[in-house]
């Protein structure tokens, strides 16, 4: 039986296996748009976390359900998760969308998480070919298969580069990344690279990545400067969907997501957002 994406969201509950074999859509013939949101989800603490409220959300292990909860409300069906929690509690989020879940092991302290309401293979960790360089991927990034339904295998990119004001490292990260994946740039392959990259759009890091054939999807179609952090008043735009092969030609959305419970409201010193970072959307014809 197909599920309209109003039954989606009522039924944060149903396993991802069902859910992958009843995709959303009501017209067999026309595929549903595809819905992807990169997020730096702060490790689920809540932000500020110091905030007394942030501090009992998470002791009473709510921060799984509220995550689901508020992204049900976009109607995801591919996420990324930057700074991720526990492979427990991602697991729960996972489980209460209806989605797959795969886990790339972070260089440091930072895992990253994708999940799709679509089968996933062919996952790898820092796909380089061999070993991670130990100066490189600290945070992470990993890739894998997408079998997204009525349309060709889509290949996604999580990841989350390196932090610092001094771009050197990051500069390492995106060629190397770059060099990986030139083989399906070549081909024209649908791919998508999804995550908090740490850089601006005036950057040289992020050139590299437009030289190399990535659309910036907000770019494409967004409006105004979009900036993604902080969740208070955002002032940087350091996270992105970005897109490469057919796909690009089919974005009709890109925005940061600075509403609900994402956004901090400062006019009340009791609330909390989510994470520091907005999720950035991105909508797919």
């Amino acid at each position: 039986m197909k599920l309209s994406r109003r039954q989606f969201t009522a039924a944060l509950g149903v396993s991802a296996v069902a859910t992958a074999a009843a995709p959303l859509g009501a017209d067999d013939s026309k595929p549903a748009p595809l819905r992807v949101i990169a997020y730096n989800i702060y490790k689920a603490t809540g932000w500020p976390k110091q905030r007394s409220l942030a501090k009992r959300a998470v002791e009473e292990k709510q921060m799984a359900e509220r995550l689901a909860m508020e992204l049900a409300l976009h109607e995801p069906d591919i996420i990324n998760f930057s700074e991720s929690p526990s492979e427990a509690m991602t697991k729960a989020v996972a489980e209460r969308l209806g989605m797959h879940h795969v886990r790339f092991p972070s260089g440091g302290h930072w895992p990253g998480t994708l999940l799709s309401r679509y089968e996933m293979t062919d996952s790898e960790n820092t796909p380089l070919g061999g070993e991670r360089p130990k100066d490189l991927f600290t945070r992470h990034w990993g890739r894998a298969t997408v079998h997204v339904a009525g349309r060709d295998p889509l290949i996604v990119h999580s990841a989350h580069l390196y932090p610092t004001p001094d771009p050197t490292v990051r500069l390492k990260e995106v060629r190397a990344m770059i060099k990986a994946m030139k083989p399906d740039l070549d081909a024209g392959r649908s791919m998508l690279l999804i995550g908090d990259l740490n850089h601006g759009p005036d950057s040289e890091e992020y050139q590299l990545w437009m030289d190399a054939g990535w659309v910036d999807t907000f770019a494409q179609v967004g409006e105004g400067e979009g900036p993604t952090i902080p969740a208070d008043t955002p002032k940087h735009r350091i996270d992105y969907v970005l897109a490469t092969g057919p796909i690009a030609q089919r974005t009709s959305e890109s925005r940061p997501l600075f509403e609900g419970a994402f956004r901090l409201n400062i006019q009340d010193e009791k609330s909390f957002a989510l994470s520091d970072h907005l999720p950035q959307l991105a909508v797919f014809q």
